[in-house]
């Protein structure tokens, strides 16, 4: 069954041990769409709705991404919702840390060399014919955005800002039209595995869509073989097959995921 793609409304999702099953999901491309503008990028109405009542029956939900938890929060929306009081927060891969319970974000000092790279970074992109990609600066990380650029010119980038990455001791994260230059040894598998251990969860299931969710699927393996039983879903798209393979459900993007997640909930009786 691996790889293989379904129908949203095929629920694979363990529903024998809600109250021992974690739910944890990436954010761009699984629960909201990829778009031109990151900072219109909201969350599926229907997965927030989903999540609601998932958030009643199941033993934790938790979002760990690339972004910022402030940018996570305010494109979900998911502050003061009925059945998310126990959501946590993941940002930066792991670097950031909220849960609704608190309200308290928890974040790792901006390190100076990303203050460094923040200043020089434009003239390197100038001097590698990339002067139009657009720069976030998500704070602990540089996201060079290549939406739009020539794709031979995106295929050269990699290799030359891998260097940039070394030179300045920061590790590179390449994704679906975005290269991050990002610092610390912190990853989405990291994150995963200390939720799965704060909770003593039974049962793992991971969502995501993109190659800075692989540590995350190669956590819930390892999970796996220490007795955790995970489930796996790639939100696929035409930009990035890395998941699908290693899957145990594909969806077809954020919405088909939004389906997916009513169903769940609709099969859980919530």
């Amino acid at each position: 069954m691996s790889g293989t793609p379904h129908a949203a409304s095929e629920t694979i999702a363990p529903l024998d041990d809600p109250a021992g099953t974690l739910l944890a999901l990436d954010f761009d491309g699984t629960l909201a769409h990829i778009v031109d503008d990151p900072a219109r990028a909201y969350v599926h109405p229907e997965s927030i709705a989903a999540l609601g009542r998932l958030g009643t029956i199941l033993g934790g939900i938790t979002i760990i991404t690339g972004r910022p938890v402030a940018q996570a929060l305010e494109l979900g929306g998911f502050e003061g919702l009925r059945g998310l009081e126990r959501l946590t927060i993941h940002g930066q891969y792991g670097a950031e840390h909220w849960d609704a319970a608190s309200t308290q974000a928890l974040s790792a000092q901006r390190p100076t060399e990303i203050s460094t790279l923040a200043e020089r970074l434009p003239g390197i992109l100038q001097q590698l014919g990339a002067g139009a990609a657009r720069i976030e600066d998500k704070g602990l990380a540089l996201a060079v955005h290549t939406r739009g650029l020539d794709a031979e010119l995106i295929g050269h980038l990699e290799r030359p800002l891998r260097q940039v990455a070394d030179d300045f001791g920061l590790r590179l994260e390449p994704g679906r039209q975005v290269i991050e230059l990002r610092s610390g040894t912190v990853d989405k598998g990291t994150a995963l595995r200390q939720v799965v251990a704060d909770l003593q969860a039974r049962t793992v299931v991971f969502a995501g869509d993109d190659l800075g969710d692989l540590p995350a699927f190669d956590a819930v393996d390892a999970l796996r073989a220490d007795g955790v039983r995970g489930v796996l879903v790639c939100s696929a798209s035409a930009e990035q097959d890395a998941l699908v393979s290693r899957s145990d459900l594909v969806l077809q993007g954020p919405d088909a995921v939004a389906e997916w997640l009513t169903g769940w909930a609709d099969a859980l009786g919530v």
